[in-house]
Order: C-alpha cells, then sequence, then structure tokens
C-alpha cells in the first residue's frame, strides 16, 4: 500500500494506536524496559528530573487529535518497586464525530511496591464528539496508583457548549479480585444537560483525583479540602468541590469553568500525597511549563 492510499484508509477506518509501557526497578532505578508503540502514539525518552527512583515519561499524540472511529490503547505495567509518572504532552482534542464513537482504553498493572503516578493533561470533548474511555487499573498487595482526569466540554473560550453528542468515561481499580472504586460517568450532549444542576450547571469543565494505596486521615481530607482556593475573579458562579475517603485512599471531584483552577488545587493535592504517602517533594513536570 502506498502513502496516499495508506493514509486514505486511516481517514477511512479510524487510527488505531497503541502504546505499552513496562517499568522495572534495578535496585532503586526505575527503568523503562519495554516501548512497543504504533501511530499515532508514542513516548518520549525517559528522564529523571527527581533522581533515578522516579521515572517520568511523556506520551505524544502525534495526529494531534481524536476523530470518530480511532481507537487508542494504552497499557502501562510497573513490576515490583518501580516508580514511574506519566503524563501527555499537551491537552488530549476530541473532534466532532462523524456519527461513530472515538475509543480511548488505559489498563494499567501495578505490581506489589510499585507506584504510578499517572497525570494526563486536559482533555477537551468538541460539541458533537462521541467519546468513550475505560481505565482499569489492576493493583497487587502494597502497591499504589495516583492519578487525575481534567474535562472540558466545548470549547468554552469560544462560546462553544457541549450540546450535541455523547461523552462516556469508566473507571476501576481493582486489588487482587476485589474492586476498590468503580466509576461510571455518562454525559450525553443537551443544552438541558449542560445547565442541569445534576449535570454540569452551566460550567464546562469537571476532574476527578483518586489515590488508591493506603488509607487516608480525616486530617490529610480536611487540609485537602482547605487547599482549594477558588479564582475570585471569574465572574461565573462558584465552582463545587468534594473530597471523600475511600478505602485505603480518597478521591477529589471538581466542576467550574476554570482549567488552571482545579490543576492548582490538583497539584497541591497531589503533593500533600506525595509527601504523606511517597516521601517525595515537588515535581512539576517540565512539559507543563511549556
Amino acid at each position: 500500500m502506498n502513502q496516499c492510499n495508506y493514509q486514505a484508509a486511516k481517514l477511512e477506518n479510524g487510527w488505531h494506536g497503541k502504546l505499552n509501557l513496562v517499568y522495572a526497578d534495578f535496585l532503586g532505578t526505575t527503568a523503562l524496559i519495554h516501548n512497543s508503540h504504533q501511530a499515532p502514539l508514542k513516548v518520549q525518552r525517559p528522564f529523571y528530573p527527581e533522581g533515578q527512583q522516579v521515572c517520568h515519561s511523556v506520551i505524544l499524540h502525534t495526529a494531534g487529535g481524536v476523530v470518530g472511529g480511532d481507537r487508542m490503547t494504552l497499557n502501562f505495567h510497573l513490576q515490583p518497586n518501580a516508580q514511574a509518572l506519566i503524563t501527555t504532552a499537551a491537552a488530549s482534542k476530541i473532534y466532532r464525530s462523524n456519527g461513530t464513537q472515538a475509543k480511548q482504553s488505559v489498563n494499567i498493572q501495578v505490581d506489589a511496591g510499585a507506584c504510578l503516578e499517572w497525570f494526563p493533561q486536559e482533555t477537551i470533548v468538541f460539541n458533537g464528539a462521541i467519546y468513550r474511555q475505560d481505565l482499569r487499573v489492576e493493583l497487587a498487595t502494597k502497591a499504589s496508583y495516583l492519578g487525575w482526569e481534567i474535562t472540558r466540554f466545548g470549547r468554552s473560550a469560544r462560546g462553544e457548549k457541549f450540546v450535541q453528542g455523547e461523552w462516556r468515561n469508566h473507571t476501576e481499580i481493582w486489588q487482587q479480585g476485589k474492586p476498590l472504586w468503580i466509576d461510571r460517568q455518562w454525559l450525553p450532549g443537551s443544552e438541558e444537560v449542560f445547565h442541569s444542576p445534576h449535570g454540569l450547571a452551566g460550567q464546562p469543565i469537571t476532574g476527578s483525583l483518586v489515590w488508591v494505596g493506603q488509607p487516608v486521615s480525616k486530617e490529610l481530607v480536611e487540609k485537602a479540602r482547605s487547599s482549594f482556593t477558588p479564582n475570585s475573579s471569574l465572574l461565573t458562579p462558584h465552582s463545587l468541590v468534594g473530597v471523600t475517603r475511600l478505602e485505603n485512599g480518597f478521591l477529589c471531584r471538581y466542576r467550574g469553568c476554570s482549567t488552571s483552577e482545579v490543576r492548582n488545587w490538583f497539584i497541591d493535592v497531589w503533593q500533600l500525597l506525595r509527601m504523606s504517602f511517597l516521601n517525595r517533594g515537588n515535581c512539576i513536570p517540565r512539559v507543563w511549563q511549556v
């Protein structure tokens, strides 16, 4: 198949991107020992801004966005005692659909004593997009997981609302056959749901941060709540946040209108958890600062 026919086939059938990453610990140094990828997904060369123990990786989506029919599959495996932080190079864009669903599957396996920090940058769901993400985490004994998701519904900077299309997000965290947290969200695009207090309440951005690894005290929950600082310069109604303890972890929720507001709060909570449970300091991935 020549290059022109290959590109035409991709446009017709959608991208089927794959990325498989395996991390291993070697005497306190975490290395990326396996990296296989299929376009448009790839990963940059690992780097170590906070020492050799924690391997930082940045995922690239070279096509620039996701359209109807695309299928993205990401598989992460942390072998015993491996420590990794994975993020994305830029915000993910889910474009208006041609009538078919776009889907992303994220499968994570964290072995004993290992910890994954999974912090993708913002996902922008365009009006008319049909998108589903399934994320499943399998934890071994004494393994831990810390991750977040930030989603913007519609290009709100242009006045666009998510009033057509559909968004689904299913997250499951299991440990040795036991479900620790299962979260299934569904948002049909409509004016009613966009403005409903049981939907977006007129706010275009939602966010979730979850930690599973060790029990969290009431004092830490209160610190997480008090660390939220609303952006008083915004003219829209006050953002809503919540913090809930889970079995061996906790959950933060956000609904508002500012990406910087939710990200700053999540970063504060992340650093609080790092200091409390992982004995690590502040280390913001450099790709966020571009």
